[in-house]
């Protein structure tokens, strides 16, 4: 089966006509290559129907057409297209006759265009995508044809699509594995096939099996073989060590008619509640992040590039464990994460039965729902990163009588086609308890008379707020979660800490993982995840953060500028440990200090503008600490320090004076307050364990916004990718001539390009931005911005210039 890459060479543009008598190409379409998001080049509008949720960005209808010659070597195979994720409501016609939908968005799904091909001649697939009907999501989703598209082609007589399955049986020093292989032949005659399987480590055969069959016309059989692979490697997170499996097979003649490499890794899983999860006979603690598909300035578009570089990052500030939220990850994302050592919860959906929005996914959830499972179940098979599947987020139906045997059912299909891992849902017991919410919030704050709530939403947060964990451990929560969890492997818990240690004692066979917790509660929670062998992991919201949800991070001093009420141009969630440029935020450090996978504390200072004020915040909020020690409009007044800290004891120097030693380390919740008076100059923190220095962090002023400094990353990508083309990212930074970053800087800037490469992306983490990711120009924030570029030949280059007079150049 011969896969290649479809993405070049498609004509794009927005569909004003549905109803079209002749399926014209406009003189106005544009020449694109996928993938490719067609709402990101959208600016966002205030009016917007769909407001906060995307981002105020507002997805239309589109049309993708690609034409090509069907030689007549086509003739007498199978010809199909593969798109690995279009959304929404894909409709997919080959010389105008359909051949495929999609309603979900993100599912993979094949378009077989072999009946209508014609031969010698230009043939054209179309692809309408009806995104137009909004609001259809509670996030940035994009829009058009995303992800990666390929044409697949193979022999009437061939191994099928998704058919080499790949199953650990044993891990050890001498692992087994067993090959599924499912041979098809479509071919009008009976076959004599050999099927000869070879195992490859850093492209050395290390084992083989050969299998012969007999297949009739028109038969279709999965044959298994069991192989032993001595002095084996197996892959976990920490050791992600990668085999291919290369199928093939031969006719009767000995010849080769087709062939599949397929990648996997070695590992067993076992779980109790006694011992947890276990990967290869080790207990294993999930450190998770939350994260939606966006690839941040790119918009929904999924390159593998970018994808790969998302993982590395998130490894490096001490995940290692990423839940997709909430549909299926991609298969890009899912090499990275085999290859780079991360384990996956993939999720199906974001609803089942109910709606979130009113023209979203549940429209198609009963008609659907199979195909789309089984899509996530074998687009993932293969992939050692994945041990979870969600079976949903928030489904508030799934403690009822119908919404339980949904679950029961979807997680009993997984089962059915991939034993192997173990199911779970995003559980959040207060949406799910639907009719009782008015009796637990009743109950609550009949506990406390200063409470009351006019019954609408920003109340009803309010309370959960600052309630949360006496609501989530009322006994109607309990009686919902017992129908919500009874088939699935292990329960999760979105915000509901507070049920931890009374639900292992509750339920001593449940195993439980936090499979959406507030960013600021980390401490508390990893506290009880080392401590309750029944709970597994923590899983933030959010890793990276996204378009979209668009205030719920951003910490406001009056109403309207953060939070739930977030006006326009609040673009961003704002949440997420990492921004969506690539940079660690304050919180990342503090999540890592509290891993343990970090011994030097971490300074971040709150905004002393607002000094001894109120933030308005929501619960994802820990505060408005930032990574900066630049307030000359400030000097002489008062600031909270924040420096996150283990060990004991953290001693904090204002240009070298001591503020004196205070508690750090768990005690302290890992996070040690000093109130300093601002000045310039340098902070320094000093952390010690048992009086003995373990790490120290420096924090220094800039002295003047002098230069800006350009510098390309690192590449981070698949060993197969070719240099050109290829994706260069391009951090920003306006420093100081000692290098220090301008962070109260905030000056325009804008970008050119000279030689074979292209902007993709250019702009900054500021949530609300009132620059396109598409454009030239963008603001920096906190000193920083990022340039995308697509590098297509060796003479290329960029210029940066603000409108100081400062500019810098980079040959990529």
């Amino acid at each position: 089966m011969k896969y290649t890459k479809w993405n070049n060479s498609w004509k794009f543009w927005k569909d004003t006509d549905s109803f079209a008598l002749v399926w014209n190409i406009p003189e106005n379409a544009s020449l694109v290559t996928l993938p490719h998001d067609a709402l990101i080049f959208s600016d966002a509008n205030a009016e917007s129907v769909s407001g906060t949720s995307t981002g105020f960005r507002t997805p239309e209808n589109y049309v993708y057409t690609k034409t090509f010659k069907a030689p007549l070597s086509w003739q007498g195979r199978i010809t199909r297209v593969v798109f690995e994720g279009v959304y929404m409501n894909a409709l997919v016609y080959i010389n105008g006759q359909a051949v495929a939908k999609s309603p979900s968005g993100y599912a993979t799904f094949t378009a077989d265009l072999t009946p209508y091909l014609r031969y010698e001649e230009e043939n054209e697939l179309r692809v309408l995508v009806r995104a137009g009907a909004a609001p259809n999501s509670r996030w940035y989703s994009g829009a058009g044809i995303y992800r990666d598209v390929y044409l697949v082609q193979s022999e009437y007589t061939h191994i099928a699509q998704d058919g080499v399955q790949i199953i650990t049986e044993e891990a050890s020093d001498t692992s087994v594995i067993k090959a599924q292989i499912t041979v098809g032949n479509k071919s009008q005659v009976s076959k004599e096939l050999c099927v000869v399987t070879d195992i490859l480590f850093d492209s050395k055969k290390v084992s083989e099996e050969k299998t012969k069959l007999f297949l009739c016309a028109g038969e279709e059989r999965c044959i298994a073989q069991r192989i032993s692979i001595e002095n084996s490697k197996l892959w976990s997170a920490e050791e992600p060590d990668i085999y291919d499996a290369k199928v093939h097979l031969f006719d009767e003649r000995g010849l080769e008619i087709d062939t599949v490499l397929e990648t996997f890794g070695i590992r067993e899983l076992s779980l109790s509640s006694k011992k947890g999860l276990r990967i290869n006979g080790k207990e294993i603690k999930l450190r998770g992040a939350c994260i939606h598909h966006d690839s941040g300035l790119l918009g929904a578009a999924t390159y593998e590039e970018a994808q790969w570089r998302q993982v590395k990052l998130l490894k490096e500030a001490g995940f290692n464990a990423i839940r997709s939220a909430h549909q299926p990850m991609s298969p890009a994302m899912l090499r990275a994460c085999d290859a780079l050592g991360m384990y996956v919860m993939d999720e199906y959906s974001d609803m089942w039965t109910r709606p979130k929005s009113s023209f979203d996914y549940a429209l198609h959830f009963e008609e659907w729902w199979k195909a789309d499972v089984a899509s996530m179940v074998k687009k993932d098979f293969n992939h050692p990163s994945v041990i979870l599947y969600s079976v949903g987020n928030e489904i508030p139906e799934i403690g009822t009588d119908a919404g339980s045997a949904y679950a029961h059912k979807i997680a009993g299909l997984i089962h059915s086609l991939d034993s192997s891992r173990y199911t779970t849902a995003g559980i959040n017991g207060i949406f799910a308890s639907g009719d009782a919410i008015g009796k637990i919030i009743s109950d609550v704050l009949s506990q406390d008379s200063n409470k009351n709530t006019g019954g609408n939403v920003n109340d009803f947060m309010t309370v959960m707020d600052t309630h949360l964990d006496q609501i989530v451990v009322h006994e109607e929560i309990s009686k919902r979660l017992e129908k919500a969890c009874a088939s699935l492997d292990i329960a999760g818990y979105n915000y509901m800490r507070a049920r931890y240690e009374s639900d292992s004692k509750a339920y001593p066979n449940r195993v439980i993982v936090g499979s959406e917790t507030y960013p600021p509660d980390i401490a508390k929670n990893w506290h009880e995840v080392k401590r309750l062998p029944s709970v597994i992991g923590d899983f933030t919201w959010t890793g990276w953060d996204y378009i979209g949800e668009a205030g719920v991070g951003i910490p406001a001093y009056a109403p309207g500028e953060g939070g739930f009420g977030a006006k326009f141009p609040a673009q961003l969630s704002y949440c997420g440990d990492i921004d969506i440029t690539g940079y660690r935020r304050p919180l990342s450090y503090f999540r890592e200090i509290v891993f343990g996978q970090r011994n030097s504390p971490y300074i971040a200072v709150q905004n002393p503008r607002y000094f001894g004020k109120d933030v308005i915040k929501t619960p994802w909020v820990k505060s408005d600490a930032v990574r900066s020690w630049d307030f000359e409009d400030c000097i002489g007044g008062k600031s909270i320090v924040e420096v996150y800290a283990p060990g004991d004891e953290v001693e904090l120097f204002v240009n070298g004076i001591s503020q004196g030693k205070k508690q750090s380390g768990e005690k302290a919740g890992f996070c040690t307050l000093f109130e300093v008076t601002v000045s310039r100059g340098t902070l320094l923190a000093v952390c010690y364990k048992g009086g003995m220095e373990i790490g120290k962090d420096e924090l220094s002023s800039c002295r003047k916004a002098e230069r800006i400094v350009l510098k390309a990353e690192d590449r981070v990508s698949p060993k197969d990718l070719s240099d050109n083309p290829h994706l260069v990212y391009v951090d920003i930074a306006v420093t100081d001539n000692n290098g220090t970053v301008a962070t109260a800087c905030s000056e325009e800037v804008s970008i050119s390009t000279k030689g074979s490469c292209s902007l993709l992306g250019f702009g900054s983490a500021d949530p609300k931005t009132l620059y396109n990711y598409t454009g030239t120009k963008s603001r920096l924030w906190q000193g920083r911005a990022l340039a995308i570029l697509k590098k297509e030949g060796e003479d290329a280059s960029i210029e940066v210039f603000a409108s100081n007079l400062l500019k810098a150049t980079l040959a990529l």
